[in-house]
């Protein structure tokens, strides 16, 4: 990856997807301040590069000329490196996926509900890349999985509900590293585990 110096990226420059990669680590900094800074320094970015990338972002959510999510999403990230039918429940969606630099085993995935309407926007697990072996509390480190691979590694998981917008969290239980089984809850942030708390 090419690497950006902060002090010449200039004032209003068009939002670009190392932008949008700020914007992701932003929303992940509450939990996990030091990847995100080695993250942010791999992009070339700098605080205030962070801060305004977030700013450009949630101005771009509100504009009522922003065309919805999905346009906001091809604008930003072009067109998605490939679209798939997907069938949840009783609704039918598309899902786009996009690479990210920062997480070469995963993919951006959105997913559009029938008429365009962006149904929910996190990180997979890309095709055909192996998924972490999750068998007991200690391999749930920062950044380690996805929300779908920590639910089916400790089914039966109960998902709850986030503590803001584009985060998730999951109670189940699992052994630890003696093989004593807990009870946890792990908390996810745009589909990527951030941290994992066992309760009692």
């Amino acid at each position: 990856m090419d690497r950006m110096p902060s002090d010449t990226r200039p004032a209003g420059h068009p939002f670009t997807p190392v932008d949008f990669q700020l914007v992701l680590l932003r929303r992940m900094a509450d939990h996990n301040p030091g990847p995100v800074e080695d993250a942010r320094r791999a992009l070339g970015a700098s605080p205030a590069d962070m801060r305004e990338a977030n700013k450009r972002w949630q101005a771009m959510a509100r504009s009522p000329r922003g065309g919805g999510a999905a346009a906001r999403y091809r604008s930003v990230l072009g067109a998605p490196a490939s679209r798939s039918a997907r069938r949840i429940g009783d609704l039918d969606c598309e899902a786009w996926l996009w690479p990210l630099p920062l997480w070469p085993a995963l993919r951006f995935e959105v997913l559009l509900a029938p008429g365009g309407a962006v149904w929910n926007e996190w990180l997979v697990r890309a095709p055909g890349a192996p998924a972490p072996a999750l068998r007991t509390l200690d391999d749930l480190t920062p950044w380690s999985c996805t929300v779908d691979e920590a639910a089916r590694a400790f089914a039966p998981a109960r998902p709850l509900e986030g503590s803001a917008p584009t985060r998730w969290a999951l109670a189940f239980t699992a052994p630890d590293g003696e093989g004593v089984r807990r009870e946890a809850v792990a908390e996810f942030t745009w589909g990527l585990l951030q941290r994992t708390a066992v309760r009692g």
